[in-house]
């Protein structure tokens, strides 16, 4: 199934060559673009991609407010694509939000270009762009600085199993499904049943939304070391 994308960015040059490369994937076909957040709501709930790259600081409407535009539409808008974050910054307050939001990870702009790709597939597969460490190093930077978030969302540990709140530890310490199946020695089936179930337990849409949860709970400490 060919994986629809659409580009925000206000930088002309950035969405052509962003388009070029990812045009020339036999499963990618680009089928808009915006120079703003609010052209790119506008342009996506009229093609309808599966994938929108948005940049974080733009003109008109940034990608914060595009994004939480496009993940919690008004009544009636029942399209809601995936979204990563294209930043230039390692680290950014408005992508912490943004995956607060619903945002399916972040990529640098000055990735390389089989990153770009890659992230697209994951993202629209349904995987949360978790693996760079600056990701988590970015969650973990900003989850320190609001711990007065945390009591609601640790009341809500206590309706996970204790194999489903060690899956959650492993998921915010940046392991990949086969590294917790190795960890936990079970199937990577396995895995992926209790990830399912925590997701649901907890009302999260995704594994980023996960490991936010992890930390604003105090399940993981900002800081710990990767397991």
């Amino acid at each position: 199934m060919t994986i629809r994308v659409v580009i925000v960015d206000d930088q002309a040059m950035v969405r052509a060559g962003f388009a070029a490369l990812l045009s020339a994937q036999a499963d990618i076909d680009v089928v808009g673009e915006a120079p703003d957040g609010r052209r790119g709501v506008e342009v996506s709930r009229t093609v309808h991609p599966d994938v929108v790259l948005m940049d974080v600081r733009m003109p008109e409407m940034d990608g914060l407010a595009a994004a939480r535009a496009l993940l919690d539409p008004p009544p009636g808008v029942v399209h809601r694509p995936k979204v990563l974050m294209l930043t230039t910054f390692d680290v950014d307050d408005y992508v912490y939000e943004a995956l607060r939001a619903g945002a399916s990870g972040f990529l640098l702009k000055d990735a390389p270009p089989a990153d770009l790709i890659a992230a697209v597939r994951v993202v629209a597969a349904g995987e949360a762009l978790l693996a760079p460490s600056v990701t988590r190093r970015l969650i973990a930077d900003f989850a320190q600085q609001r711990p007065a978030a945390r009591r609601a969302p640790a009341q809500r540990l206590r309706g996970l199993t204790p194999r489903e709140t060690e899956v959650l530890e492993l998921i915010a310490r940046g392991l990949s499904n086969q590294e917790i199946a190795g960890r936990l020695v079970v199937a990577e089936q396995t895995v992926k049943t209790h990830i399912g179930r925590v997701l649901a337990k907890l009302d999260l849409r995704d594994r980023a939304q996960a490991v936010i949860f992890a930390y604003e709970s105090g399940l993981v400490t900002p800081g710990d070391a990767p397991a």
